[in-house]
């Protein structure tokens, strides 16, 4: 393992444009440089200690896929390989490898474009509280982790750092948006995930949900951040799928069931996680890039 963590990034000859709850975002003028640190958060907080290698998984993952889905929509990539980058960003040409990309800037829709293909996590919960999914009706005597009638788009909210994201109707998205942009957003979201889950499915991978980020370049809606990597997605072990039980998963379920089964709630200060908490996430992540891509760092 590489023992090297990176919690956050200071790179003094870089614009600093924001820092996320996992990505550093440097200013280039007409492009930006998105670093995804090894930072990790679960349920909106960012814990106290990073996952190593965590950001190079991200970054590889999401290069994977731009580049397999780049035939549904475009997007904003200009390219990962550090020795393309402007000539500004060559001193930290070290720090950057594997875990960085050069973008296109996009003016950010302020939504996040969640997609479901199984009955799970806090879909789950509405579920079983309402008998809906997000305001969805669903047929009655549906068990967790059943795979859904149909796939759904159930956006939600962009949070500020710090706080919580909240599920939203389309009708909600289409008004803030325009109904056409919003279609197209939905349309755009539903196509990648469906495209995504039959590619993982030949690799023994359930893409149970994701959720992906749209913006606008010059106009044209276009895929922007990160896709489908552990962070944003529910990935399981096809093997190991039994509907009716909470699944194995190769996301940071595995610290959501830790935090949850420790008593912490997120209105509490981020934890310091156990170092066996930390080997078993970056392993879980390790082994989706594996399977998924074919690569390892």
């Amino acid at each position: 393992m590489n023992q090297e963590a990176i919690f956050e990034t200071n790179f003094p000859g870089l614009k600093l444009l924001s820092r996320g709850k996992v990505r550093d975002i440097y200013d280039l003028g007409d492009s930006l440089l998105i670093v995804a640190t090894d930072r990790i958060s679960a349920f909106d907080v960012i814990m106290r200690n990073p996952v190593p290698d965590k950001g190079k998984i991200l970054s590889q993952l999401s290069q994977f896929w731009l580049d397999y889905l780049k035939d549904i929509i475009e997007n904003h990539l200009i390219s990962a390989d550090v020795r393309d980058f402007p000539e500004v960003c060559r001193p930290y040409a070290q720090q950057l490898l594997g875990r960085s990309m050069w973008v296109r800037k996009a003016k950010v829709l302020p939504f996040e474009c969640i997609v479901r293909g199984y009955l799970a996590g806090s879909g789950w919960v509405d579920y079983k509280k309402t008998g809906r999914l997000c305001g969805i009706a669903l047929p009655e005597g549906l068990i967790e982790a059943q795979k859904l009638p149909k796939t759904l788009f159930t956006p939600s909210t962009k949070a500020e750092l710090g706080a919580h994201d909240e599920n939203v109707s389309f009708e909600k998205m289409a008004d803030a948006v325009g109904r056409e942009l919003a279609e197209r957003m939905s349309g755009a979201a539903v196509a990648l995930y469906e495209k995504a889950a039959v590619y993982a499915a030949q690799r023994g991978i359930i893409l149970a949900d994701t959720k992906f980020e749209f913006g606008l370049i010059e106009g044209r809606l276009a895929l922007v951040d990160e896709v489908l990597t552990p962070d944003s997605s529910r990935f399981w072990p096809a093997d190991r799928y039994k509907p009716g039980t909470s699944p194995e998963s190769f996301d940071k379920q595995f610290l959501r069931d830790y935090l949850l089964g420790s008593g912490w709630t997120k209105n509490d200060p981020a934890p310091t996680l156990p170092e066996d908490v930390v080997v078993n996430t970056r392993a879980r992540y390790m082994e989706a890039l594996k399977r998924l891509s074919g690569k390892e760092i």
